[in-house]
């Protein structure tokens, strides 16, 4: 027999589709096929998993956290001490830990992963079950003060590898889309997936919603940084693609199922929201709402950002959409690096405008993520005028999201980067 080790994911809502992806993975690379998996809550789950597993040998943790939960998985890997010590070893991956190893190296992990996990993991969990260093491809570690890490892993082939673990009943939206060739200044996801959008073939998409159907789950979300662009390299918008996939996926479904896509998580960008695409999507989706990226109301802000969209598409967009039948959300950020009170005020216009429409607006406050170009801008901030335009249309029910809790982790951000900078 030969070496086992075991695997712990650190759960919870945030992280589903995370963990599933990952024990999928592990499940699917015959150096970890025999692992058992663990996926255990933070707080006494965790604690309990992690003492059951060090019992049996050696035993990775993986935490999969955005930059909003550095701060609570720091504060909770404190709480556990040195449960399991000399046996356990903590490993952080996902956007934060990629776009700022150091950060989260000093936050108390002793691995960050850097990029996409799905090789990275399971060839951790087999090197630290032979009794080996745990360090390797696609992974950084502290030094003699200094940061290191390993050759970067190669972009992975979605085609290859499982978008979540049926054989132990974790499944999550299945994502088709990696990458985005649009690199928006504030966002994380072409710095973490690159420029090239990379996706699952449709005959691969439609097997593992067959597996969804076989496991008796009759509805399917799809995973997208861009809804429409599946197909396209550039970031375009190829509907003979994404009908070749919803037809696929449908008929895989069999009787009683439904589609989502075009809305959480997958938005769809202002400038492919055309009648042609819109009404492909109402043949297909189940979903009667879409979200919009809109970002602004200021076309100086939205070519500041690098959308590559102005105002007018996004008006174009909402009226398309309703007039195919869709209830419409738009994202906007407000307190973007460089706007003026002219910006707000044209965003603050355009949000009426848009709730006139019937549009609902999904506001966040600007975060200065790691990674991104404007990692750092100044934490965003919502004038006066601003949240109280957004309190009105939310006691009207035209206005949801995290703006205010936006605002206090956009503060958090900058702090750490600070503290980082002095160090």
């Amino acid at each position: 027999m030969g070496p086992s080790g075991t695997l712990v994911l650190v759960g919870g809502k945030p992280r589903k589709a995370a963990v599933a992806v990952l024990a999928g993975a592990a499940a699917a690379d015959p150096a970890t096929a025999s692992f058992p998996v663990r996926v255990a809550s933070p707080g006494p789950e965790l604690r309990e998993a992690i003492r059951a597993a060090a019992a049996l040998g050696p035993t990775v943790v993986g935490w999969s956290l955005s930059s909003a939960d550095l701060g609570p998985a720091a504060a909770e890997l404190e709480r556990l001490g040195g449960e399991g010590e000399g046996r356990v070893l903590h490993v952080a991956g996902g956007p934060h830990p990629s776009a700022d190893p150091a950060g989260t190296l000093g936050a108390g992990f002793a691995l960050a992963a850097l990029g996409e996990g799905e090789r990275v993991l399971p060839a951790l969990v087999a090197r630290v079950a032979r009794g080996e260093d745990g360090r390797g491809p696609g992974l950084a570690w502290a030094e003699g003060g200094r940061v290191r890490s390993g050759p970067p892993a190669p972009p992975v082939d979605l085609d290859a590898f499982p978008p979540f673990a049926p054989g132990q009943r974790r499944f999550g939206p299945v994502e088709i889309t990696r990458g985005c060739a649009h690199a928006c200044r504030f966002c994380q996801t072409t710095q973490l997936h690159g420029g090239r959008a990379r996706h699952r073939s449709p005959w691969v998409v439609a097997g593992w919603v067959r597996e969804m159907a076989a496991h008796g789950l009759s509805d399917v979300r799809f995973l997208s940084p861009s809804a429409l662009s599946y197909g396209s390299p550039d970031g375009g918008c190829c509907l003979e693609a994404l009908e070749e996939l919803l037809a696929r996926a449908r008929e895989a479904q069999g009787p009683g199922g439904r589609l989502f896509l075009g809305s959480f998580p997958s938005e769809v960008r202002p400038e492919h929201a055309t009648p042609e695409a819109l009404g492909l999507l109402r043949r297909f989706v189940a979903n009667d709402q879409i979200v919009i990226g809109a970002q602004s109301g200021s076309d100086r802000v939205l070519g500041a950002c690098g959308r590559g969209h102005d105002v007018e598409a996004v008006r174009r967009a909402v009226h398309c959409a309703r007039e195919a039948g869709f209830r419409v959300q738009v994202d906007l950020i407000f307190g973007l690096p460089g706007e003026t009170e002219e910006d707000a005020r044209a965003t603050r216009l355009f949000m009426r405008e848009l709730a006139d429409l019937g549009a609902g607006i999904h506001g966040h406050a600007f975060l200065p993520l790691p990674g991104t170009p404007w990692r750092g801008e100044p934490p965003g901030v919502l004038d006066g005028e601003t949240r109280r335009e957004l309190e009105r249309l939310a006691g009207g029910g035209r206005a949801f999201g995290q703006w205010r809790r936006h605002e206090a982790l956009a503060r958090a951000l900058a702090t750490a980067r600070g503290a980082a900078d002095e160090r």
